[in-house]
């Protein structure tokens, strides 16, 4: 009995040894804490100021994701003798200038994608990877400055495809107007007088015309993590037809040595495209009876940043 009251205090005064040399480890950790939090403060101050020097910034991070597996007389499926993979790719890059009087945006957003299902009991089963996501945008803003936060500014925008299809159809807007920058990386760019010039073999369906501009780049990098959306419209003065728009959101968190996890959500919404594709199946559509579908694409992998 002596020798079970004397392990229980032993382990009672270790339990509390531990939890003191918790406490004490903790209050002492407090105060690094508070100093590493100050110190990133005046990091972060220190990088804003920094950016908002004049000259050129450059900057890039991208995303990779796939998946690879392969099954053997796997019966529980449909296609037991089965391999099967996604690969994606995706590139966020900025070149940026910016002097007194004057600056010169240019960004470039690439998204590809491939799959492969291959049913190895059917010899007439594709057995390479087959092309999916592809998105291919490129922009360069110039600006003039009329006051602090306000620019007259010209946009050139071309959005196509690279795997298939390349400039079938494509997209250049040229256009003149304001570009406004309430924050160090915000752009908003309003063009009252945009051209959207639309490449396509199919003439019929796919028409240039005049109109409105809008585009909204945010990009951001606050320690380790990168942050990119960006929002292109335009509004045809001819006909909503011939309207478009494509809203692109990226997310990157460095985890070491610039690789991290990445994740990427795009919409677009274009009724040229919509009816494009849908007279495949049913050649008595047109712009009044077309669905015209929000188009969506998202990609999570691997992520590095430059």
């Amino acid at each position: 009995m002596k020798k079970i009251l004397l392990l229980a205090t032993c382990l009672s005064l270790g339990f509390s040894s531990y939890a003191q040399t918790e406490e004490e480890l903790k209050a002492e950790q407090a105060p690094k804490q508070a100093e590493i939090t100050k110190l990133q403060g005046e990091v972060d101050a220190l990088q804003a100021q920094i950016d908002a020097l004049p000259g050129w910034k450059y900057g890039a991070f991208g995303t990779i994701g796939g998946s690879l597996s392969g099954f053997n007389n796997w019966y529980a499926q449909g296609t037991p003798n089965l391999n099967s993979g996604t690969i994606g790719v995706t590139v966020n890059g900025f070149a940026n200038l910016k002097e007194e009087k004057f600056f010169w945006r240019n960004s470039l957003n690439v998204n590809l994608g491939w799959v492969k299902f291959d049913d190895r009991d059917d010899a007439t089963d594709d057995d390479g990877f087959k092309e999916g996501t592809d998105v291919f945008n490129i922009s360069s803003l110039y600006g003039r400055n009329i006051a602090k936060n306000l620019a007259a500014s010209a946009l050139a925008e071309y959005r196509t495809t690279l795997l298939n299809n390349f400039n079938d159809p494509g997209y250049l807007d040229l256009g003149v107007g304001a570009t406004w920058t309430p924050l160090e990386n915000l752009v908003v760019v309003v063009h009252p007088l945009n051209y959207n010039f639309v490449f396509a073999e199919d003439d019929t369906i796919f028409e240039s015309s005049l109109g409105a501009k809008l585009l909204v780049d945010y990009t951001r990098q606050i320690g380790a993590i990168n942050f990119k959306t960006n929002l292109s419209a335009f509004q045809s003065y001819k006909s909503s037809d011939l309207s478009n728009f494509t809203w692109v959101n990226s997310f990157g968190y460095t985890l070491w040595n610039k690789i991290g996890v990445g994740f990427e959500f795009g919409l677009r919404g274009n009724k040229q495209e919509a009816l494009n594709y849908n007279l495949i199946e049913d050649p008595t559509l047109d712009f009044d009876t077309v669905d015209n579908k929000l188009q969506t694409y998202y990609l999570i992998g691997l992520n590095y940043s430059i």
